[in-house]
């Protein structure tokens, strides 16, 4: 294998080896503060991080106001004085020296407000802050007025293009890389565009090559573009490093770990990566940010994708082909649905799911009572975690604080779901975010026996090989 030098990164000369920010609270301060005191680029998210109380105990993310605005502000709230506090835990860890970032995004609600803040409270303890899931138009002044480098997270070249000719060319100085986050390998949220298909994976070195292109033509030569998704051994990357047709490249990893020592995530969670075999991880479309995002096949995505199944079309007066009268609700207000499709949803009501539950594209999902009333519950209790969010309409934006459409009840409360999968929630019952290449945890000998590394351990081993 190549030998792995360090790379000019926001100033400073660190190993080409970053950790990938996973929230809500997964990559915490610990693991960022130990993968910076190792050499690397550390990421806490500052995504509704943790913070802790007296004996440092985990304080729960409860809201007590009654409407959604009020819920709204506890939750920025507590995003800022969790960043504040893992950025510090990160830094006590990591020393002076150590690199640490921070991770947001874009889509989350308040985005733009938790940055600052996270940034006022724990001045000159953040040295960059990355951020993805949507355009970050704004993350550039964010950064300069912080005195911090910022590293947009792409998934083209054409994608940096739009963020540099808006935004980022006035502030090129604080630019410290850009994160090429491939749609079809990366965990959690992936940027995969309308013209892409989701089940046909491109090759990453042409995408990365056309965005090396493109930033070449802003002078951009010498920023790193760091590779996220799929990276496991460098050796399978020696093609890329020290490549002059790609420049200063680093790599980035998000799923590995997770399976560390220091990684906050249950022991039920540890041991279940392990079991993970190759198509175990899914790229579905289900999220409430209407993203694309990766997750551990497991019983909570099969529901979401049997409910998206049991799905029909149907007019407000007969049409065309919609001609079966079917009452919907307690009411039962007569639609018209499709004589075959009245077959279907007579079987799916013999098989428990009898409540319809109505979409904003005209069309009715079928679920049992309890499923419905689960809906109903988790969005009447939206705190607006994102900046909008079809599950429940919420929209940050005054005056109305809607995104103008119905609640979608075939997405999921994403918020409530990272908080219980990363608190010891049931497994089964939760959205697990993991990259592609999950499975090779079972595959590869470095775990045998049931070896959890430290990040230190972990870092080494990636520098040496397999």
């Amino acid at each position: 294998m190549k030998a792995i030098n360090a790379i000019r990164m926001g100033g400073v000369d660190v190993l080409p080896l970053v950790e990938g920010g996973k929230g809500v609270a997964v990559s915490n301060g610990e693991t960022c503060g130990t993968w910076a005191a190792a050499g690397g680029v550390g990421t806490f998210s500052a995504v509704n991080a943790d913070s802790y109380d007296a004996d440092g105990q985990v304080i729960r993310q409860v809201y007590h106001g009654k409407t959604r605005r009020d819920r709204h502000e506890e939750l920025v709230r507590y995003a800022i004085d969790g960043a504040i506090t893992q950025a510090k835990r990160a830094r006590d860890i990591a020393g002076p020296k150590g690199r640490i970032h921070a991770n947001i995004l874009w889509e989350m609600g308040g985005a733009e407000r938790v940055a600052r803040g996270m940034l006022e409270g724990a001045k000159g303890l953040i040295n960059g802050i990355t951020c993805g899931a949507g355009m970050p138009y704004r993350l550039a002044d964010i950064a300069r007025d912080y005195g911090v480098h910022y590293y947009p997270i792409v998934s083209s070249g054409r994608a940096f293009s739009a963020l540099w000719k808006r935004a980022y060319h006035k502030t090129r100085e604080w630019l410290g890389g850009v994160v090429y986050e491939d749609p079809w390998l990366a965990g959690g949220h992936n940027g995969l565009s309308n013209s892409e298909n989701p089940k046909v994976p491109e090759d990453p070195y042409p995408r990365v090559l056309k965005l090396r292109q493109q930033m070449r033509e802003f002078g951009l030569d010498d920023t790193p573009i760091i590779m996220a998704g799929g990276v496991w051994w460098l050796e399978e990357w020696e093609h890329w490093i020290d490549n002059p047709e790609l420049g200063p490249v680093a790599f980035q990893f998000g799923t590995r770990p997770l399976l560390t020592q220091e990684s906050p995530i249950s022991d039920a969670w540890k041991q279940r990566l392990v079991t993970l075999k190759a198509g175990d991880v899914l790229l579905q479309p289900f999220s409430p940010t209407g993203f694309y995002s990766s997750a551990v096949r497991n019983e909570f995505l099969q529901e979401l994708e049997d409910r998206n199944e049991r799905q029909v079309a149907f007019t407000g007066e007969p049409i065309g082909e919609h001609l079966a009268e079917y009452g919907v609700g307690p009411r039962k207000r007569i639609v018209y649905v499709t004589p075959h499709d009245l077959a279907r949803i007579n079987h799916w009501e013999a098989e428990g799911f009898i409540e319809a539950m109505r979409t904003p594209d005209n069309t009715l999902i079928f679920v049992t009572p309890e499923n419905s009333r689960e809906i109903v519950k988790d969005q009447v209790d939206c705190m607006g975690c994102l900046s909008q969010c079809r599950f429940s309409n919420w929209s940050q934006h005054e005056p109305e604080f809607s995104n103008g459409k119905k609640a979608d009840p075939r997405s999921f409360c994403i918020q409530k779901t990272l908080q219980d999968v990363a608190h010891d929630g049931a497994l089964e019952k939760n959205l697990m975010f993991a990259g592609h290449n999950a499975y090779r945890f079972g595959q590869d000998p470095f775990y045998s026996n049931g070896f959890v590394p430290s990040v230190k351990q972990l870092v080494e081993r990636i520098m040496t090989g397999r």
